[in-house]
C-alpha cells in the first residue's frame, strides 16, 4: 500500500488564539506532512462551527454554531437541514452553544425520535454568565428540519462568574450511555479548580437524567462535590473514551502546557498550583514533577497546539491510525496524530490542511469529519486518497 500522506515542507504563521496566546506550535517529536494524500471533500460553509456528532445508528451529522443555530447534514444523501427549538445563548468571546451529544442505545435506522443533550453559555445576573447542560427531544418529521421538543436545563456551572472565557463545555455519553460526563472550565479565575465546593475547573459524572450519579468520589462531602469525577483542570476541549474504556481529556494549557491526561475519578490534575506552561505575563509556575499528590499528563505540548476537540480512532478506512489519537488544532492548523503504546503516548505527524480545526468525529464508515473555525469555515470529509 502506498503511504497515505507525503511528506511537504510547511511554513507556519498563525494569530493568537483567546485562550491561548501563545507561539506557533512546531512538530512536537513527530513529522510535517501535507493532505496530499487524502481524498478530501467539502460538504458545505458554516459559521463557527463548534461541534460536530453522529446520531448513532445513521449517516446523519449534527453541527452546532457558536451563534445559537443547530444544522445537518445526511452525509449520504447529501441533504442539509435545520433544528429548531434550540436554546438561548450567551454569545461572545468564547460563548455561545458549545457541545451536542446522543444516547448510544437509542441507535436506529431513521432519525424519528431521540434524546438530545446540549451546552451553551446562559446569562446570569448582572454582567454573570455560565454553562447550562439541557437535555430534550430530538423530533425529525420533515426531509430538511428537525426540532427540539422539551428542552430543559439539567445542569449548570455553579457559580455563574464574569467574563466569556473558559467555558469548556464539551459533553461525552459514556459507551454503556450510564453517564453523562461534562467539562467545566474554569472560566479564567483560576483558583476556584482547586476547590471542591464549586464545579468549575471539574469535570462531573451525571445521570443521563442530570443527577449526580451514585459512586463519585466526592459524594460525602454532599453540595456541588457530589458531581465531581475529577478537578484542577483548565480549559477541557476534548474529551473522550478509548477503545479499553478508559476516559481521556485534552485541555489548553496557559503560555504553554496543552495537556493530554488520563483522567481517572478523584485525581486533581493539578491547575493553576502547576502546570507545563507559565502565565502570560510571564510569572513561573512550578511543574507537575514537583507535586506528587497531582496527576500529571501523559503527554504535553510547548508551544502550545491549541486542540479543538480529538477522537480516538477505531475504523477500517485508516486502518494503520486504530487506536490512535487525532486531534483538531487550530495553533497548528491542520490534525496531529498521536501514537499509543497502552498508555504510552508520543506525536507521531501533524498534517497541514491550512486552516485552524475546531471539531473532528469518526463517522460510522470510518471517514473523518472535521469542521474548520470561525466564520465561513468549511465541513469537510477526509478519506485515503485511492
Amino acid at each position: 500500500m502506498k503511504p497515505l500522506i507525503a511528506p511537504l515542507a510547511i511554513a507556519l504563521a498563525f494569530a493568537p488564539l483567546a485562550s491561548c496566546n501563545a507561539a506557533p506550535a512546531q512538530p512536537n517529536g513527530g513529522k510535517a506532512v501535507g493532505a496530499a494524500g487524502f481524498a478530501i471533500e467539502d460538504h458545505g460553509i458554516f459559521e463557527e462551527p463548534w461541534a460536530l456528532a453522529f446520531a448513532p445508528g445513521t449517516s446523519v451529522l449534527f453541527v452546532t454554531e457558536r451563534g445559537g443555530r443547530i444544522k445537518f447534514v445526511d452525509t449520504v444523501s447529501g441533504r442539509l437541514g435545520t433544528v429548531s427549538g434550540g436554546p438561548t445563548v450567551d454569545y461572545g468571546g468564547q460563548g455561545g452553544l458549545g457541545d451536542i451529544a446522543f444516547l448510544p442505545a437509542e441507535a436506529a435506522a431513521t432519525l424519528g425520535r431521540r434524546t438530545i443533550y446540549l451546552s451553551w453559555a446562559e446569562a446570569g445576573q448582572g454582567d454573570t454568565r455560565g454553562t447550562a447542560v439541557g437535555r430534550g427531544t430530538l423530533v425529525c418529521e420533515e426531509a430538511d428540519a428537525c426540532r427540539i421538543d422539551g428542552l430543559r436545563v439539567i445542569w449548570r456551572q455553579d457559580p455563574k462568574v464574569a467574563g466569556r472565557g473558559h467555558y469548556s463545555h464539551r459533553l461525552l455519553v459514556s459507551p454503556d450511555g450510564k453517564h453523562l460526563f461534562v467539562a467545566s472550565g474554569d472560566r479564567q479565575k483560576m483558583t476556584p479548580a482547586q476547590d471542591l465546593s464549586n464545579n468549575l475547573g471539574k469535570i462531573v459524572r451525571l445521570l443521563p437524567d442530570g443527577r449526580p450519579a451514585p459512586g463519585n468520589p466526592f459524594a460525602a462531602r454532599g453540595g456541588v462535590a457530589r458531581e465531581i469525577w475529577s478537578y484542577g483542570h483548565r480549559n477541557i476541549l476534548g474529551l473522550a473514551f478509548d477503545s479499553a474504556g478508559r476516559l481521556w481529556d485534552l485541555e489548553h494549557g496557559p503560555a504553554g502546557g496543552d495537556e493530554l491526561n488520563r483522567v481517572e475519578p478523584g485525581r486533581n490534575y493539578g491547575w493553576p498550583v502547576v502546570s507545563y506552561g507559565d502565565h502570560y505575563d510571564g510569572r513561573a509556575i512550578p511543574r507537575p514533577n514537583t507535586r506528587n499528590d497531582m496527576a500529571g499528563a501523559v503527554i504535553s505540548w510547548n508551544p502550545v497546539i491549541a486542540p479543538g476537540g480529538f477522537i480516538w480512532y477505531s475504523g477500517d478506512l485508516f486502518p494503520q491510525w486504530k487506536g490512535q489519537a487525532i486531534i483538531a488544532g487550530m495553533v497548528y492548523p491542520g490534525l496531529v496524530r498521536v501514537e499509543t503504546s497502552g498508555l504510552r503516548l508520543r506525536e507521531a505527524e501533524r498534517i497541514n490542511l491550512g486552516k485552524r480545526i475546531r471539531a473532528i468525529v469518526q463517522a460510522p464508515d470510518g471517514a473523518i469529519w472535521i469542521a474548520e473555525d470561525k466564520s465561513g469555515a468549511r465541513l469537510r470529509r477526509l478519506a485515503p486518497k485511492r
